[in-house]
């Protein structure tokens, strides 16, 4: 905490400290209330405007909506989604074997065949891939191609939000993860968690989220004896969301006390990638091997829209990309252990890649892309969904062949045991993949 004015915070009593954090969030509130004022709800506020009054009084990187803080309902079981922003090259991960068009539209960037981990008599991985590789043999890992959303217009923010809305025109308040919840009833604390600074779009709605950048920062940096029983206090019978919010903070670093005192490091063998997606699937196991009663996490790992010198199969960002993505996603696997059963891991992209290689060393913007699913319950080993093939393109483009809401419904329906499942997607009735057993 930093407070306003000359006295050292080293020298402050706690109802000092209390006072000027106070003073430091009232503009905040005041901005707060303007909102409140022009109609925005109490849940719509804690999903976004409330970091800055939470941090100025010491709670670092904790933003939520009022957390659950009731024993949990959990069926023990964990979906996680991981979201490859900026339009993964399913084309470069999963490549189509032998196949003339491919290598020809490809050119110098193309994976060639023999350099392929082999999948079936159609396709092969890309060899930065291998630590996956392991998991697709003994069945925890299968991949869903052409995959993607009808109405796909190959722009990022546009096609971001519809995945994560679960709906074609993006408008519907709620992410598809919120509806999720809603169906699977409340739940601990870290029920639903969302790595990073503010709450994925698949999560906001009516329920109820912590996004966090790691478990480790969910201390109140100001040493002060009691103070959270001060700060409840002083925020209590607020008319203004800020008190759920901070009643939120409170209840998400006590929750958070028990499990920093586990041992933060991952299970033996387990070696993350050294970069933000690394840490955050490494907190995620963290929760997992904890039981913190976690039902839903989401995470993000960017940087794939490779426009120009994508590099050739040994070299170059698409190569370095996909061995970091490997090696955490391998890491992940391996840090869970036996909680593995009871764990899937579903990643997403907003589009795919063009079939041809720009003049740049690179790809655009395309249509069908690429899931991944890894865990216990996936029937893996195996590609997933119709395959369209190369010869007959979209405009270019990986024609798609499989609705992404298929997979996610059919994923969230035997993770979380939802039952019926037709509220999770609006407008659109899923047709299960046979992608979980």
């Amino acid at each position: 905490m930093n407070p306003q004015g000359g006295v050292p915070a080293c020298l402050m009593s706690t109802e000092s400290r209390v006072l000027a954090a106070a003073e430091t969030v009232s503009a905040e509130l005041g901005a707060q209330k303007k909102l409140w004022d022009r109609g925005f709800t109490r849940r719509r506020l804690l999903a976004g405007a409330g970091m800055v009054a939470v941090a100025s009084i010491g709670s670092q990187l904790v933003t939520t909506k009022h957390a659950y803080a009731a024993a949990g309902t959990s069926n023990g079981k964990t979906l996680v989604t991981v979201f490859l922003r900026g339009g993964m090259d399913g084309l470069a991960t999963v490549v189509p074997r032998n196949n003339p068009t491919y290598i020809e539209a490809r050119g110098t960037i193309g994976i060639p065949t023999s350099t392929l981990l082999n999948l079936d008599s159609t396709f092969g991985m890309h060899p930065s891939c291998a630590p996956l590789y392991p998991l697709w043999q003994s069945g925890k890992l299968g991949m869903v191609h052409a995959v993607g959303s009808p109405s796909s217009d190959r722009d990022h923010f546009a096609s971001q939000a519809r995945m994560e809305k679960g709906e074609d025109t993006a408008t519907i308040p709620s992410g598809w993860l919120d509806r999720a919840l809603l169906l699977a009833g409340p739940g601990t604390t870290f029920r639903a968690v969302s790595e990073g600074n503010t709450v994925a779009a698949s999560l906001q709605g009516d329920n109820d989220t912590v996004a966090m950048q790691g478990i480790g920062a969910l201390v109140f940096t100001n040493p002060a004896p009691n103070l959270a029983s001060s700060l409840s206090a002083l925020y209590t019978g607020l008319d203004n969301p800020i008190e759920g919010l901070m009643e939120t903070a409170i209840a998400a670093v006590a929750a958070a006390t028990p499990i920093r005192a586990t041992p933060p490091g991952p299970a033996t063998g387990a070696v993350y990638s050294v970069d933000s997606f690394g840490t955050a699937m490494a907190d995620i196991a963290r929760l997992i091997k904890a039981d913190a009663g976690l039902r839903v996490a989401t995470v993000d790992f960017g940087g794939w829209d490779l426009h120009t010198n994508a590099g050739v199969w040994d070299d170059g960002d698409q190569k370095n990309f996909l061995a970091d993505f490997s090696k955490t996603m391998a890491a992940f696997a391996t840090d869970i252990g036996s909680h593995m059963a009871d764990v899937t891991v579903v990643t997403m992209s907003e589009f795919g890649r063009r079939l041809e290689m720009n003049g740049s060393g690179g790809t655009d913007h395309g249509f069908g892309g690429l899931m991944f699913l890894m865990g216990g319950m996936v029937r893996g080993g195996r590609m997933h969904g119709d395959w369209p093939g190369l010869e007959t393109l979209d405009h270019g483009d990986l024609t798609i062949a499989n609705d992404y809401r298929d997979i996610l419904s059919e994923v969230a329906q035997k993770t979380l045991n939802l039952g019926n499942v037709s509220t999770l997607f609006p407008r659109y009735t899923a047709v299960p993949k046979g992608v979980m057993v």
